[in-house]
């Protein structure tokens, strides 16, 4: 009975260790770059301070809001409050006044 010998091969004892490196850099890609990675922690919190920003500008303009709204419903209505919107309203001013649109 005749039995042939191979010479063991070099490159079977690399896939493993090249498996378990591929695997490595796989996760550690996605730890970093991945949805809730490092990188996007960063992001994350530039938009945070964005939307802060945004919503800061929006609470100020609410209170302005609700400052010209109490004008009206005071019990005792303003009158140049009155004024004011009866002539954005009807977009009508006297021939001597000066108009300054701020919106």
């Amino acid at each position: 009975m005749w039995t042939r010998q191979y010479k063991q091969r070099k490159t079977g004892r690399l896939i493993v260790p090249a498996l378990c490196a591929a695997f490595v850099a796989y996760f550690s890609f996605h730890a970093y770059h991945g949805q809730y990675g490092i990188n996007s922690h960063e992001r994350m919190k530039e938009q945070a301070g964005f939307l802060q920003a945004q919503l800061d500008q929006l609470q100020a303009q609410r209170q302005e809001l609700e400052r010209r709204v109490r004008l009206l419903h005071d019990g005792s209505l303003e009158k140049d409050m009155l004024d004011e919107l009866a002539r954005k309203a009807l977009n009508m001013s006297s021939p001597d006044e000066v108009i300054i649109m701020i919106r």
